[in-house]
């Protein structure tokens, strides 16, 4: 479970602390929620096939967009020797690139922003000691772990410069959404323990575990979605609930060795998508009957009504991405909705969360 947040923000007086912690609290929250739009840009930037137009990691350098023609032509004529021009785009024309150039552009232009609105409110807080020094340790750690995913995200683009590469590599746009999910969950839980630092009294253990269940197997359900975007799997197979004709489709089994499909399988990485989809909302659904049928507080109550409501939608648009053959602005919803489920999780089990020992 994401690390837990005691220390008070510092301050002369109660209502200095409880000021600070609101402030505090409303900052890391408008970073998570930057990280949710992050989600939806990376989304976007791999549908559109946007995410190889800019051949080179420049954090600082590449601030600026190309400001001149010749800028642009010296920019085309790198991506001009890339397997995805030639094996996709070899008609392309300067106007088509720079058409998929503004989205990654923005992608990491955004990415770039998160990294300020972190460690510049960070600084300020620091210097008028309104953190504690605890805080502001972990806080520099998110720092960290926000450079290490920029560092991931080239790591997972530069696959896409590979010989025969159209595309990035699946593992690692599975690592890549997997750590920005991390650095999600970190910055939602720590901005809820600053808004509310002391756990909710009685909450029942029961609930808690089942709950947690649901943010583990949610968890692995999204890297298997991560896994059928790699893979584009989710072009193939466009009805439901059946898979050609099948509830399990023939071929799920067809590569040797067996484990080789859950990877490699267009059919079976799908498959499993779907499986572990319908798992979880399952899952999902009976801890919120569960939950809301033992009256918890109205917190509690609203957290659990969010999950059920957000899984919902969340099981909608995974349908609809499969049969509308991953229209963009659906695809994008369906990956947006699961930060946002993964998220009413979290603030359910936060309002659950036991006292220490």
């Amino acid at each position: 479970m994401p690390f837990d947040v005691r220390e008070f923000p510092a301050g002369d007086t109660v209502r200095e602390q409880d000021r600070n912690r609101r402030l505090i609290s409303l900052w890391l929250f408008t970073l998570a929620f930057m990280i949710v739009v992050m989600v939806g840009l990376g989304g976007a930037t791999r549908l559109t096939g946007s995410g190889l137009s800019i051949m080179e990691w420049a954090p600082i350098a590449g601030t600026l967009p190309p400001l001149t023609h010749g800028a642009w032509e010296k920019l085309f004529a790198l991506y001009k020797t890339i397997p995805q021009y030639k094996l996709l785009n070899p008609d392309m024309t300067l106007a088509g690139f720079q058409h998929i150039f503004w989205l990654e552009y923005v992608h990491r232009l955004w990415g770039r922003l998160m990294g300020a609105v972190l460690i510049l409110p960070l600084a300020w807080f620091a210097w008028r000691r309104a953190i504690s020094r605890a805080l502001a340790l972990r806080l520099l750690g998110l720092f960290v772990l926000g450079g290490l995913q920029g560092l991931v995200g080239w790591f997972m683009v530069s696959s896409g410069f590979e010989k025969d590469a159209t595309a990035v590599s699946p593992w690692r746009l599975v690592v890549h959404l997997l750590l920005a999910l991390a650095l999600y969950a970190a910055v939602l839980w720590t901005a809820l323990s600053v808004r509310r630092p002391r756990p909710r009294p009685g909450a029942p253990a029961g609930l808690r575990r089942l709950v947690a269940s649901c943010g583990v197997l949610l968890t692995v359900t999204i890297a298997a979605g991560g896994l059928v975007a790699g893979t584009h799997a989710g072009f193939y197979y466009n009805t439901f609930p059946l898979m050609d004709g099948q509830l399990v489709p023939a071929s799920y089994g067809a590569i040797h060795p067996f484990l080789r499909n859950l990877v490699a399988n267009i059919a079976a990485v799908q498959f499993d998508h779907r499986l572990l989809a319908t798992l979880t909302a399952l899952l999902l659904v009976g801890t919120v009957v569960i939950g809301l049928a033992g009256r918890p507080p109205r917190p509690v109550a609203q957290a659990l009504a969010a999950m059920g409501a957000l899984v919902l939608v969340q099981y909608a648009l995974g349908v609809a991405t499969l049969l509308t053959v991953v229209a963009i602005p659906i695809a994008v919803a369906h990956q947006v909705n699961a930060a946002l489920l993964l998220g009413a999780v979290l603030v359910t089990l936060h309002q659950l969360r036991a006292e220490r020992a």
